[in-house]
């Protein structure tokens, strides 16, 4: 991967994950880098001036007790700004295009060369001395004008884990979201995963729509989840925390990120057992992406970008679902309406949210009611 006019990125792969850790052809400077690093920490105030414009753009998502910016607005989602906007679409006041647009326009810049991730500035995360620390919190930035979600950070501990069996998240439609199946040519057929930002085995967040993107299969399951992995495994053997912030990066309006930055530092070692700064692309192998809308279809080889929607015919082998919420009573074996009166006579321990098609329902041994004829 050639990058020109920028220094921040390196373009040299991060780990792939294939059942065990493979340490790539530059793992062995890793250690130098992490030693280099931790020396420029202790140099109070001297950090470099390209990562202070990366860290204006993110001092909201753990600036006080709410995520919110130093105006009290909501801020943006992290996306790349050609034209100033704020987060509602609309142009900023003072006409800036907002902090960290210099990192965004090099990782969008980024093009998928058949690894799930790649390593961004050296492998080093871009947390301040003032952040590390053994406080534990979970910060989850509101959704933006168009409902995609912004950066979520914590810090995760044994105090954060899940204490209980993960729920349903099936109720939560994260921006661009779409049931689409592609049999055969993805791993479970389903091309998009409601993606955790903090995954539930490190923060035992279920169904918050401020931590779930649209994410493809290879995202979720060759990007993301081998370094959640690793996460997890630490706090639990080591009981130590974790600095942890995972932003969605999306591209002006489009409604799925095209990748997420992942930063990850362990506080007590001071980045010994923990530490990298990656991004993870938003992709999944033989499927073209359209990010505008979540819209998809097989990939071929002389496709060249996503077609208009007259042009698109989709192929016999996607199956498109249409998705309905549903309320099951798991006792009657009924499915009820979301607006139906008689879902709030049914005792929590029997209640369970269904999203799929009718069929689906029936499918699962489900009688429709007779009240509101779903």
């Amino acid at each position: 991967m050639q990058l020109q006019g920028e220094e921040i990125i390196e373009s040299r792969f991060c780990f792939c994950y294939t059942g065990k850790w493979k340490a790539c052809a530059f793992w062995q400077k890793e250690k130098e880098r992490r030693q280099g690093w931790r020396e420029q920490m202790k140099r109070s105030g001297r950090m470099l001036p390209v990562l202070l414009v990366v860290l204006l753009g993110l001092a909201w998502a753990y600036a006080g007790d709410s995520p919110t910016g130093t105006d009290g607005s909501e801020p943006a989602a992290f996306v790349q700004s050609v034209d100033p906007v704020g987060p509602d679409g609309r142009e900023q006041a003072d006409g800036s295009p907002g902090a960290g647009a210099d990192l965004l326009d090099t990782v969008l810049a980024l093009s998928y060369s058949g690894e799930p991730c790649c390593e961004i500035n050296g492998n080093v995360p871009f947390f301040t001395d003032s952040e590390i620390g053994t406080d534990e919190f979970e910060k989850y930035a509101e959704l933006d004008g168009l409902g995609r979600c912004g950066p979520a950070f914590a810090n995760i501990s044994p105090v954060t884990l899940p204490r209980e069996e993960r729920g349903s998240i099936g109720q939560v439609k994260p921006s661009g979201w779409h049931l689409v199946k592609y049999s055969g040519v993805v791993e479970g057929n389903y091309l998009y995963n409601r993606c955790h930002l903090i995954a539930f085995e490190l923060a035992g967040e279920n169904a918050n729509e401020r931590n779930l993107i649209t994410g493809t299969r290879y995202l979720n399951v060759e990007g993301m989840l081998p370094f959640e992995n690793r996460v997890a495994s630490y706090v639990k053997e080591t009981g130590n925390h974790v600095l942890y912030r995972v932003t969605p990066v999306f591209a002006e309006k489009e409604l799925v990120a095209r990748g997420v930055l992942m930063e990850a530092y362990s506080v007590e070692d001071k980045g010994e057992g923990i530490c990298f700064c990656i991004y993870a692309f938003n992709v999944q192998p033989g499927i073209e992406i359209s990010y505008s809308d979540g819209e998809s279809r097989l990939a071929t080889e002389d496709s060249f970008g996503f077609p208009d929607a007259e042009e698109s015919v989709p192929p016999d082998s996607v199956e498109k679902d249409v998705q309905t919420v549903y309320f099951l009573n798991t006792n009657t074996k009924k499915f009820h309406r979301e607006s139906c009166e008689s879902v709030r006579d049914i005792k929590d321990e029997n209640k369970e949210v269904f999203v799929g098609s009718r069929q689906e329902v029936i499918d699962r041994g489900y009688e429709p009611c007779g009240r509101c004829k779903p």
